[in-house]
């Protein structure tokens, strides 16, 4: 057995180290109904992202206190900010999506640890149980009063392929439908699990999987990679322990062939059923699922894949359901980041060089957008940013809109970057359409009586290439306004 380290990452080790931060974490005992008011209240202090307004960016909560859910925890909220982001990851925000394809590169393997050293395990109730009822023993909130009922919103579903040479994590939307049923919703397309649950499917078995629960943000954010940055066979896995320098640690499923994340909060053990759907708001009849990244209501689907629990563990003292609000600035890091990541990878690979940092801002919901700060050095590089740009919708279906800017632009900041199109853009000229190509199907814009014209079916999009970046022989004619530099400006506050 590997010797384990004396202090090993998991949430509980990342809120020790931020709870004396006011900007980043406070708790409250004040009682709380896990159905709706979570997120209600939640809205107003650190969703941000897409929610609609009044929101903010702002700290983590943790609710100590669940209506019937006695000596449980709900934190929401975590990673709902990009600078807390990198305080938990020990890096500049500002580079995070560098420091995450260097992760990428240089993996770091996960190890199998005995149960004696798992806390994910320490309490374990099984479906055979006389009591067994997944609703009344995982505290999964509702986002709002019209969703199909409480969802695992950050929930790392870990499976392997039948044979056992594959295995995967990622992280899919999760309905409480009864006492032992979830409705899980796989996107098709680009997800390894999906692939791994076909394969089962062709076999008519049941696919043993693992729901983690309450993770250290570098298995959450690392998880979200997807292909080509992360092909089928790669285990997400391995970015957070390159992250942390320090491997992931394993345990062995207590009701199934299924490895579970030992140091998780939760863990919820099953079989996605072959050749069986279940409608998602079967007992809701709302018509919706739960808020996504976009910003609205997602309809909910009529047939998400059933699974069937056969056990549910957790740690023994106060266990922590962790939750996200799906519009909230949380996805945008959980599915931004990595997002950013990628494309470096591959621009970095195609045009070296070029593009000196990429951001997916909170409008596009962590996916639907870019910003590119791209570097010329001379004129023959006029034009090598909008083949950076055609580089990542080529990669990434889910982009809609790419915001090019040159290397004086603040990427971070909105404001600098809407100025570029004020100051160095001319819509005739700086406006670039791509129409009928593929996109992300919850943006409700993409159906045909949308556009007629370019839409054919649901989930087909035009693209935007938005180009605010400065013709390399005209540089000498946009130069921001020069201040003086004061070292020590920051006296004057004091």
């Amino acid at each position: 057995m590997t010797n384990l380290p004396k202090d090993p990452w998991d949430l509980r080790k990342v809120l020790r180290e931020i709870k004396d931060n006011p900007e980043d974490y406070r708790e409250t005992d004040i009682e709380i109904d896990p159905d709706a008011e979570i997120s209600g209240v939640y809205r107003y202090i650190g969703a941000g992202g897409t929610v609609e307004r009044p929101t903010k960016e702002g700290l983590a909560m943790m609710f100590n206190n669940l209506k019937g859910f006695p000596n449980t925890r709900v934190l929401i909220g975590l990673m709902a900010s990009r600078k807390r982001d990198g305080r938990i990851l020990h890096h500049d925000y500002k580079t995070l999506g560098r420091f995450l394809k260097d992760a990428v590169e240089n993996p770091v393997h996960p190890i199998k640890v005995d149960k004696k050293d798992a806390p994910a395990q320490e309490v374990v109730h099984l479906a055979s149980d006389p009591d067994f009822d997944i609703r009344k023993l995982v505290p999964a909130p509702t986002n709002t009063e019209y969703d199909a009922g409480p969802y695992i919103t950050c929930g790392l579903v870990k499976g392997s392929n039948p044979d056992k040479t594959m295995t995967d994590v990622t992280i899919h939307r999760m309905v409480l439908e009864d006492k032992d049923t979830l409705g899980m919703y796989i996107m098709p397309g680009g997800r390894h699990i999906g692939h791994f649950q076909k394969e089962f499917e062709k076999l008519n078995k049941p696919m043993p999987i693992t729901i983690n629960i309450g993770l250290d943000p570098a298995v959450t954010i690392g998880a979200t990679f997807e292909p080509p940055t992360t092909p089928l066979g790669y285990d997400e896995l391995d970015v957070a322990g390159a992250l942390r320098q320090e491997p992931v640690q394993l345990v062995d499923g207590v009701s199934v062939d299924e490895s579970a994340l030992a140091r998780s909060e939760y863990v919820l053990e099953g079989y996605i059923m072959p050749n069986e759907t279940i409608k998602e708001d079967i007992n809701t009849d709302s018509g919706f699922a739960m808020p996504e990244f976009p910003g609205y209501n997602g309809p909910a689907n009529p047939a998400v894949n059933v699974v069937k629990i056969t056990a549910v563990t957790h740690r023994k003292n106060n266990p922590i359901m962790q939750s996200v609000i799906g519009p909230s600035e949380e996805h945008v890091s959980m599915a931004g980041i990595p997002t950013e990541a990628s494309i470096l990878e591959l621009v970095d690979k195609a045009i070296p060089g070029k593009v000196v940092n990429v951001y997916n801002p909170p409008a596009g919901g962590g996916k639907l957008m870019t910003i590119m700060q791209i570097h010329k050095d001379n004129p023959a590089d006029e034009g090598i940013q909008r083949q950076a740009a055609i580089l990542a919708f080529g990669a990434f279906k889910e982009l809609k809109t790419v915001w090019l800017v040159d290397e004086d632009v603040d990427i971070f900041d909105m404001n600098d970057v809407v100025w570029t199109m004020n100051t160095r853009f001319q819509a005739d000229q700086d406006f670039v359409c791509i129409p009928g190509m593929r996109n992300h199907p919850l943006d409700p814009s993409e159906r045909p009586q949308y556009d007629p014209k370019s839409i054919r079916v649901k989930g087909m999009s035009s693209k935007t290439i938005v180009d605010g970046t400065v013709p390399f022989d005209m540089k000498d004619q946009f130069i921001r306004a020069k201040f003086k530099e004061i070292p020590d400006w920051e006296k004057y506050l004091k």
